[in-house]
């Protein structure tokens, strides 16, 4: 068979997103105390595109510290006895959490932003200037930190997208200051805050459809059912391939269950040695638990689901 009894217990060790927390850990205080003097240099200057960038970065504080948490959570061994998958969605629940945030901040932007078209507004931009000029330069050290965990971990992935636009909002922000000082309109600053919320919008629902596909247990990006079966099916001895899921535990994390009908001369284990190694391989799966059978089992065709 597949997976034994102790396959979930001790697979928390190998969390590629643990070697990186001390990273993510920097870059969540580097991020939360700007996001601190943005807000408040934000609500000094009358600038809404440096108030919704603040905004925007609150809620990649909470994305960064629930990568963080969830690094910690996803490392740490089950001692219930419950959790035989271990704890590795505790990354896709706050995912979620960062969904319904983001939403939430992109709802307030686009809100306020109308509500002052037509309105005036003074605004300094050579705070915004400034403001936008740190956050830029608190965005590029934290790229850098990030950059090496996020081609090994899509948790750390996650978290440095999440700078990477923290950095295209403070160009944004820079170039409402410039454009402000340039042409003595400040309904550019209320401009590239309808752009932040919307881009924030859009970054949101990616992510929760994201989110979502994994919570419904849908068949992995860049997977082929189809494929995957014709795969399982050329395997010496295999007949038929049947009861076959495939789903998503966490980021990087695919998992698999199939029931294969074997040739009476082929040997079950071989055949299981070889239909684990093709899912690894060629489909990225590295945890499949496989059942041999000489001929379809009844109770298969009765279950509908």
């Amino acid at each position: 068979m597949g997976a034994g009894h102790g396959h979930g217990h001790g697979a928390a060790a190998g969390h590629v997103g643990g070697r990186y927390r001390w990273r993510l850990a920097v870059t969540f205080v580097m991020v939360f105390s700007f996001m601190l003097v943005e807000l408040v240099f934000g609500i000094l200057s009358g600038s809404l595109a440096l108030i919704s960038d603040a905004g925007h970065m609150s809620a990649d504080v909470v994305a960064l510290g629930a990568a963080l948490v969830a690094t910690r959570i996803a490392t740490r061994p089950d001692t219930t006895g419950r959790r035989t998958y271990g704890s590795y969605r505790a990354e896709v629940f706050a995912s979620g959490l960062t969904v319904l945030i983001m939403l939430g901040v992109a709802v307030y932007v686009v809100v306020e932003a109308i509500s002052r078209i037509g309105g005036d507004v003074e605004v300094q931009t050579g705070t915004m200037l400034v403001v936008g000029a740190l956050g830029l330069l608190v965005n590029i050290i934290s790229m850098v930190l990030l950059r090496a965990g996020s081609k090994e971990s899509l948790n750390v992935k996650g978290a440095y997208y999440e700078v990477v636009a923290d950095a295209a909002g403070s160009v944004g922000v820079i170039a409402a200051g410039l454009l402000i000082a340039a042409t003595g309109q400040p309904a550019w600053d209320t401009a590239v805050a309808l752009a932040i919320g919307l881009f924030v919008a859009v970054r949101a629902v990616i992510l929760g459809r994201q989110v979502l596909a994994v919570l419904g247990q849908h068949v992995p990006d860049g997977v082929s059912l189809d494929q995957v079966v014709a795969d399982l099916e050329g395997v010496p001895g295999v007949s038929d391939v049947h009861d076959l899921h495939i789903w998503t535990l966490t980021s990087g994390m695919n998992v698999a269950t199939a029931h294969l009908v074997v040739a009476d001369d082929a040997t079950p284990q071989e055949v299981l040695v070889s239909a684990q190694g093709i899912l690894a391989t060629r489909h990225k799966i590295e945890h499949a638990t496989l059942q041999t059978e000489t001929s379809p089992i009844k109770q298969c065709d009765e279950v509908n689901w």
